[in-house]
């Protein structure tokens, strides 16, 4: 695997390093201990998946608070996301600064995101399908979310909004 630093510390682009021959490729996708040779947290507690029918779809922006923080391995298997991240750690020197990359089942690439980074995409095809490898367990007391359109952020989303969940359009404004 190949990863690369975003301008947010601690987040990565994780691009697979192809084997090909006349078959095709192989590609590790992951692995805990080249995860961890790099500080990355390699735990997995669920394996997500998600769908989306129609191009302009919004999810997001979500993280869970402690006790259960967590981290999350994102990669589009189907179609092409714009996936973006929003550091939320108080501390941090990129504190509500955004980061966004394009997914895509073309380019095999996946986002790593830190504990408390609100993460959150954009479908840029119909069809499109995002699987989520996650380190800790669903909490519902745990869930917070971030406004898709919130001024203090100003993400420039790539598409008008076709859809978005009455959740995630509820959320509240920093």
């Amino acid at each position: 695997m190949i990863f690369n630093e975003t301008p947010l510390a601690g987040a990565y682009t994780v691009d697979v390093d192809k084997k090909a021959d006349n078959r095709g490729f192989f590609a590790r996708s992951f692995c805990a201990q080249e995860f961890a040779e790099i500080g990355i947290k390699p735990e997995v507690a669920q394996i997500n998946l998600c769908y989306n029918g129609t191009k302009g779809t919004v999810r997001g922006m979500h993280y869970q608070v402690p006790p259960a923080s967590e981290t999350k391995l994102i990669r589009c298997t189907r179609g092409a996301i714009y996936d973006v991240i929003v550091d939320l750690r108080p501390n941090s020197p990129t504190y509500l600064k955004h980061f966004g990359v394009e997914l895509t089942a073309d380019n095999f690439r996946a986002l790593y995101v830190p504990e408390m980074f609100g993460h959150g995409y954009q479908t840029l095809t119909p069809e499109a399908e995002i699987i989520y490898v996650v380190s800790e367990f669903y909490t519902p007391g745990c869930e917070r979310g971030l406004r898709y359109n919130d001024p203090v952020l100003n993400i420039q989303w790539p598409l008008p909004v076709s859809l978005i969940s009455d959740k995630d359009n509820s959320w509240d404004f920093l």
